[in-house]
């Protein structure tokens, strides 16, 4: 406030053109527009930001002066250099976005004038609009309403620097504003037909996104259970399914290539566009359950297994995996309904698909497939008439092995030598899911039986009130899949017999006795479960986070045609047409009365005003019309002239007039000069009417054309 109250006081001293606090508001509003993109800009960037507006502030008061033509170009040219060896050819929204914030940066250097602070005042509000492409949470959508209210504070400080009641009246002023817009913000919002884009482009940034990616390496999923960033949320239309249930199927690794799986094969080339993030509308149904994911720049969408789409924005394709028909860039909703009935018998499994799973390198963990080999053997020692028993069998064996030894589940797995499965099963029999997962699927391949590595998540805790389900990062999970004659693809989860609390209960009570949950996370809240007051907290601006993201930013058309077809009648898009145009059709007709209202009652209450157009009209019955922009000495010449008797009278009302409007206001005399002023509007009157009787009548000229009130 200091600061405020000082920059207030301060004189320009770069021309006395920009006063210093509408400068400091809009160096404050920059400084906040910054904010939502500090974990995408780089760090060299944020700084050149912060040292250009600090070097304008530093001019403001006298201590630097600005660069020169020459000097500006020369830092541009620099500054730009820089920039482009940075990006090295990758131009996407999310390097042009940088450029600009560069761009508004460079524009301190020649922020001189009241003209410069109008175009850097259109500028940030321009960013405001940038920070929604990146973020679009309610926090950070409140922290561009706070930096466009400085703006606006500083545009007041700009246009009229001495409005009475300082600071708190500039609030004032600009809370009212608020209140009177916002209806009509609302309603618009609402009822402004919602049509797609005539095109799109993808929000491709090239950084890297928390969350489980194509490949798995042994330590790149425990590496995810340090995260405790949001993966999805789940909205049910029934009852959620149980803890060891919840398992979230994302995509199938199939293909292991030098210690890492991968998934074969790619998806077709798709153009470029942003993907559809209008799906699931309505109630939901029993059964159904509506997923709000947040942006991954990939294609795959999670679901339980044994379920349909009912959204459109979500294709089910084979192995039961949803995908998007383009990556999602930003925060997608779709909904899914899990299947009732009977699982349909499995079809066979085609040749080309069980070479695929039974895939293996040709060398390498001799002592896991020597475990094959013994336990394939085990198996064909039981006498049955069914091969699929023997599949079975090595599978119950092998879980029986990790359940009964001292295998442990751990987020500190030691590394693994080259042969990292011998060494796992053999030797340290310790490690996370993604371990046990790629070494079960590595023997069971050895053994003859088809198997895949599936990752996804698994559980998820409740948000506030249980009303939808929270899946985070160190959810994530990898579990197998084996091919068995009849039933067809059957899930193994070898973590369910190892660490049974990880599958039943999720990862904190899994790794509680090693205490290593979030534990290079010192900043989450979920850290510290058993603090009643945060874990509180922490769900209920989750929720309202969600609630946010559900009916505010997903408001799209799908969601707005169904809550128009609930009103009495039903609502098509041309209906919604005339009622947005009849809503800005009546909101402009208000606005006009209102302002009509205003201006009647700031004239009843002038009471000088009303003198004033009387004087006008007396002169305009005299033959003298008033002239558009003419102040009242020159009329009151004009009056003298054409009407003699009253040319004392005139000139000392137009002093008067100008007297009241021009003096201090400590020096005037509201009530005694209104007074005076009528009685020489009287005087004129009487002054005309007898000369009037001694002429014919009194001449009239051309038609009234203006008004002035000097």
């Amino acid at each position: 406030m200091r600061l405020l109250r000082r920059a207030k006081n301060e004189p320009d001293k770069q021309g006395g053109s920009l006063p210093s606090l509408a400068l400091l508001w809009l160096i404050a509003s920059f400084a906040l527009l910054l904010t939502p993109q500090l974990d995408r800009l780089p760090v060299w960037l944020i700084l050149v930001c912060v040292a250009l507006a600090g070097w304008r502030w530093l001019a403001q008061q006298g201590r630097v002066r600005l660069p020169g033509r020459w000097l500006r170009t020369g830092i541009m040219l620099a500054l730009v250099a820089v920039y482009l060896v940075q990006v090295q050819g990758s131009f996407t929204v999310d390097t042009a976005a940088s450029f600009f914030v560069l761009a508004v940066g460079l524009k301190w250097l020649e922020t001189r004038t009241a003209r410069d602070f109008y175009v850097l005042f259109y500028i940030l509000v321009y960013l405001a609009t940038v920070n929604f492409l990146f973020h679009q949470e309610i926090h950070w959508a409140l922290i561009n309403i706070g930096a466009i209210a400085l703006l606006l504070i500083g545009l007041q400080v700009l246009n009229a620097p001495e409005l009475p009641g300082g600071m708190k009246a500039g609030w004032g002023r600009l809370g009212i504003m608020l209140l009177k817009v916002l209806p009509v913000v609302v309603l618009l919002f609402v009822f402004f037909p919602r049509m797609a884009p005539l095109w799109s482009v993808p929000l491709v940034s090239g950084q890297a996104r928390t969350g489980i990616s194509d490949t798995m390496r042994p330590g790149d999923i425990s590496s995810l259970a340090q995260s405790s960033e949001r993966a999805f949320r789940v909205t049910f239309g029934g009852s959620m399914p149980e803890y060891r249930d919840r398992y979230w199927r994302g995509l199938i690794l199939d293909t292991l290539d030098d210690g890492t799986w991968r998934q074969s094969g790619y998806d077709p080339y798709q153009a470029p566009g942003r993907v559809n993030v209008d799906g699931g509308v309505g109630e939901l149904k029993p059964g159904e359950y509506d997923v709000l994911m947040e942006p991954t720049d990939q294609r795959w969408a999670f679901a339980l297994e044994g379920s349909v789409a009912v959204s459109n924005n979500v294709i089910k394709k084979t192995d039961n995996l949803f995908r998007f028909r383009r990556p999602a860039d930003s925060a997608v909703r779709y909904r899914l309904a899990l299947e009732g009935g009977d699982e349909p018998a499995a079809e066979a499994l085609l040749p080309g698909d069980a070479r695929r799973y039974l895939q293996l390198p040709s060398e390498g963990n001799p002592r896991a497939r020597a475990l094959a080999d013994e336990l394939r053997r085990s198996s064909d020692e039981i006498p049955a008439g069914d091969s699929s028993v023997g599949d079975i069998e090595v599978i119950r064996t092998l879980l029986t092995r990790f359940r009964e030894q001292p295998y442990f589940y751990t987020l500190r797995p030691p590394k693994m030598p080259d042969d990292g499965i011998d060494s796992l099963l053999f030797d340290e029999k310790r490690g996370f899911c993604a371990h046990y997962a790629g070494a079960t699927t590595f023997v069971l391949r050895s053994a003859g039986i088809p198997a895949r590595v599936v990752v996804g998540y698994q559980g998820g805790e409740g948000g506030a009130g249980n009303e939808y389900l929270i899946v985070r990062q160190y959810d994530a999970h990898a579990w197998v899949e084996a091919w068995v004659e009849g039933p067809g693809w059957i899930r193994i989860d070898p973590t369910a017999a190892i660490a049974p609390d990880r599958i039943e209960s999720g990862l904190r009570d899994a790794v509680a006795d090693e205490g290593s949950f979030l534990e290079n996370n010192w900043t989450s809240a979920q850290r510290y479960g058993d603090v009643a007051i945060i874990q509180w907290a922490s769900l209920h601006l989750d929720r309202i986070n969600y609630q946010w993201q559900r009916w505010v930013v997903g408001y799209q058309g799908q969601s707005q045609m169904d809550l128009m077809s609930r009103l009495p009648g039903g609502f098509g898009m041309r209906e919604l047409g005339y009622l947005t145009a009849g809503i800005v059709g009546v909101g402009l007709l208000i606005a006009g009365l209102i302002s009509a209202l205003q201006m009647r009652k700031g004239e009843r209450r002038d009471g000088y005003q009303r003198v004033l157009g009387a004087w006008h009209k007396l002169c305009g019955r005299a033959g003298v019309p008033v002239r558009h922009g003419e102040t009242p000495t020159a009329l009151a010449s004009r009056l003298a002239v054409a009407e003699p008797a009253v040319a004392d009278s005139a000139r000392l009302f137009a002093r008067m007039v100008n007297s009241h409007y021009y003096r201090p206001p400590s020096a005037r005399d509201d009530a005694g000069d209104l007074t005076r002023l009528r009685r020489l509007l009287a005087t004129m009157k009487r002054q005309l009417r007898r000369t009037g009787k001694k002429r014919p009548g009194i001449r009239r000229s051309e038609p009234h054309s203006g008004k002035h009130s000097d």
